[in-house]
């Protein structure tokens, strides 16, 4: 399984592929929420975002200097003051190929603490957007889908991912785009995944 946790552009990012001390570096909830929330609103401060995460301005500081260590964000120079620093994501796709800690039991925590969080963030935001109140026109333009009728090869599989990744990069708009008056940030997530057949009786 791999996992793309960066944005699909026409002009796509450098990529980074996550190696054990990285995987690491990031794998920690706190990490996980701040780099989320770095990543979909932009750049913030500790805190900004130990207010809006509920957590101690002090927490925050250490971990966002952990992301910045393990490489994942950075100081916004220019902005802010030396008791008050502006963090922002660093414009890398960081891409993970579960394949890569297979053999590693060093990382399978690591590992296991980030897929699950990973997929606490994704239902998360699915939540959110279910108990939000939006009016018909964005309501009818969203989508909670699911396809079970499917028996793919591995090679299939992994076809239908990168024609669905072609689709998003078709509709996402190039860096500096000026957005449309009644444009909202969207957000796309897919899951696919091989499922073992139960017997039935």
């Amino acid at each position: 399984m791999s996992h793309d946790s960066g944005s699909t552009q026409q002009t796509p990012a450098p990529t980074r592929r996550l190696d054990a001390r990285s995987l690491r570096g990031l794998a920690h909830p706190l990490r996980m929420s701040i780099f989320e929330l770095l990543s979909l609103d932009g750049p913030a401060t500790a805190t900004g975002l130990a207010q809006r995460l509920g957590e101690n301005t002090g927490t925050v500081s250490w971990h966002l200097r952990h992301l910045a260590e393990h490489g994942f964000i950075e100081e916004e120079t220019g902005r802010g003051t030396k008791r008050e620093r502006w963090w922002r994501r660093v414009g890398v796709t960081n891409e993970l190929n579960t394949a890569d800690f297979r053999d590693d039991p060093d990382s399978r925590g690591a590992l296991s603490v980030y897929l699950h969080e990973l997929l606490q963030l994704y239902f998360s935001r699915v939540v959110t957007y279910v108990g939000e109140d939006w009016d018909d026109r964005w309501r009818s333009a969203g989508t909670i889908a699911d396809w079970r009728d499917l028996r793919l090869t591995p090679e299939q599989l992994a076809a239908l991912n990168a024609e669905l990744t072609d689709v998003v990069a078709r509709h996402t708009p190039p860096p500096g785009a000026e957005p449309g008056p009644d444009a909202r940030p969207v957000v796309v997530q897919l899951q696919s995944f091989p499922r073992k057949a139960r017997e039935t009786g």
